[in-house]
């Protein structure tokens, strides 16, 4: 089963601080721990399931490497393993977050968000097709791309007032953001808190609007943006550069450049996985005689030698001319597929010279039962 995405599993948005993800993971793994769940399996996987996406985001450098290219990203070495961790080392790394009072929070009131002042409507994330070279893709590549989005607008920084003091106190939720409601139910009071519907959580309101923007902090533009691909890609990956999208409004952060990976095709080579496969013609004589042939490769031309009496379907391998893995030192091949050309007409002479060879000895087919099938071949070539 494929691994759930991490911001999924704790149940935050991909620009969440720190502070968020540690109070996210504390929630997740406080619901399913096993000391509030005893024997059942299910929750068992989902505490470390939890532990696993805390252990990544909670870690910078892991965290911009699941950030642009997934679970892929992380070679192997993100979180603990998923389901073969132990319970011990969940307990040993993040012990001091099981160890605070959680409780008050929901017993008692007292918890809570702080007010949402300034923080304004994060912005939306835009996608863009990216097409690449099987070069490109072997070796990666910085590309510059031209976007047109939502930039900050540069007359009020993004505030959309006309100045600093244009703005005013909600009187709804007296700067907080925040609305709270407190009913009674059998557990005693519970008390919920919701988004102020009158500044939209940001706790304040605009008294005088920017005249370049008005009032939304943003304006339509155009960036120009520099994209690093590792070497690796494939066709139909995303790599998300965060903070890269649509600015958000009022000082909202700014969404994410979702870039989708195409590739173009090449004119002599095709992609398979990690490999890749050329179709190489040459004639009877110099597949009977033996010859040396140049191909086309990723990197340019290479010789390769044709040994005498290679019959057609033979594959030849080049070792490591295919494509990397991202994040990774293993390599593909490039697999050459040897097909004898048969000629489609003859000429009078050509037919003389074939009619005397028809019934030669060496011409009559011989093949060993050692000789591979088509079908065996093709199936140690996709291996």
């Amino acid at each position: 089963m494929a691994k759930r995405d991490y911001y999924e599993v704790l149940g935050i948005t991909r620009s969440a601080s720190q502070d968020e993800i540690k109070k996210a993971y504390r929630k997740v793994a406080m619901q399913y721990h096993p000391d509030r769940n005893s024997g059942d399996k299910d929750a068992e996987e989902k505490f470390k399931e939890a532990a696993e996406a805390y252990e990544v985001l909670s870690d910078p450098d892991k965290r911009a490497q699941y950030d642009r290219f997934g679970h892929a990203g992380l070679g192997g070495n993100g979180g603990f393993g998923g389901g073969g961790m132990r319970m011990e080392d969940i307990f040993s790394n993040f012990g001091d977050i099981f160890g605070e009072d959680i409780f008050g929070s929901f017993f008692g009131g007292g918890g809570g968000r702080g007010g949402r002042r300034g923080q304004g409507v994060k912005g939306s994330n835009l996608r863009v097709k990216m097409r690449l070279t099987y070069a490109e893709i072997a070796h990666g590549v910085n590309k510059k791309i031209k976007v047109k989005k939502h930039v900050r607008c540069s007359h009020c920084d993004g505030l959309g007032a006309k100045d600093k003091n244009a703005f005013q106190t909600c009187s709804t939720c007296g700067g907080s953001g925040q609305v709270r409601k407190v009913t009674q139910t059998f557990l005693g009071q519970m008390q919920t808190v919701t988004t102020c519907p009158t500044c939209n959580g940001e706790g304040s309101i605009i008294t005088s609007r920017c005249s370049h923007c008005k009032g939304e902090g943003r304006v339509y533009g155009e960036e120009t943006v520099s994209v690093d691909i590792p070497a690796g890609v494939q066709e139909g990956m995303q790599l998300s550069m965060h903070g890269k999208g649509n600015a958000g409004e009022r000082g909202g952060s700014p969404g994410d450049l979702i870039i989708f990976i195409e590739e173009e095709s090449h004119p002599e080579l095709q992609r398979e996985g990690l490999n890749v496969i050329y179709d190489l013609h040459i004639s009877f004589p110099d597949a009977a005689f033996g010859t040396q042939v140049e191909v086309p490769t990723i990197d340019g031309k290479a010789k390769v030698k044709i040994p005498a009496g290679t019959q057609s379907g033979k594959i030849f391998r080049l070792k490591g001319k295919g494509f990397p893995v991202v994040n990774r030192y293993e390599k593909g091949d490039q697999l050459i597929h040897v097909n004898v050309w048969t000629p489609q007409e003859l000429t009078p002479e050509e037919k003389d010279l074939l009619e005397k060879l028809k019934t030669a000895d060496n011409f009559q087919p011989r093949p060993e039962k050692t000789d591979k099938s088509f079908f065996e071949r093709v199936k140690d070539m996709f291996n």
